[in-house]
């Protein structure tokens, strides 16, 4: 059993530092370095680690096999929490109108979600995928409608144009001033 865990610790520890990466090349693209440093580090504290390693499997997110074996996940509680760029963050269930992200964030949930997806669709991955994912997810979460239209908007851009036509600064900044008037 414990060896199991160690050997579970260093894969998810070796994906998650897989998955990082990809999102500080994103961040660095987009001109927002320092997020794409600090991305991410609540990963390793006890409250998520543990809880991934036990449900890791290497090819999902070991928060959705925990939710569905237990119907929620205490490692996702804690991350939402703490990281400003999930839209969950932005979020009150209680209170219609929600905060948009701030722009840092935003383009870091967006370097995010395209960084799990490549992660963990390896060489199958194509840039339609964050937007499948996206579409198949996002509805289920309250958020500012404006937010849901940025994201939306990027990931329509990627899946037509590529990642070179979206993951940069000019573009991010030029979108997100469009939609939020910022």
């Amino acid at each position: 059993m414990a060896y199991s865990f160690l050997v579970k610790a260093f894969k998810h520890t070796a994906l998650v530092m897989r998955h990082k990466h990809k999102v500080l090349i994103g961040c660095f693209k987009c001109g927002i370095p320092l997020r794409g440093f600090l991305h991410d580090l609540s990963k390793f504290s006890p409250a998520e680690f543990i809880e991934s390693v036990r449900y890791f499997q290497g090819n999902r997110s070991p928060i959705g096999v925990c939710r569905r074996e237990k119907g929620y996940s205490s490692a996702w509680l804690h991350h939402k929490g703490r990281n400003p760029h999930h839209l969950e963050y932005w979020s009150d269930s209680e209170c219609p109108i929600q905060p948009p992200m701030p722009y840092k964030y935003a383009v870091e949930c967006i370097c995010d979600k395209i960084s799990a997806t490549k992660t963990y669709a390896g060489k199958s991955y194509h840039t339609g995928m964050p937007l499948e994912h996206w579409n198949r997810y996002h509805p289920k979460t309250p958020c500012n409608e404006k937010n849901l239209e940025f994201i939306t908007r990027v990931f329509e851009d990627l899946k037509e144009h590529g990642e070179k036509y979206i993951l940069n600064r000019k573009y991010m900044k030029a979108l997100y001033s469009e939609i939020f008037g910022a």
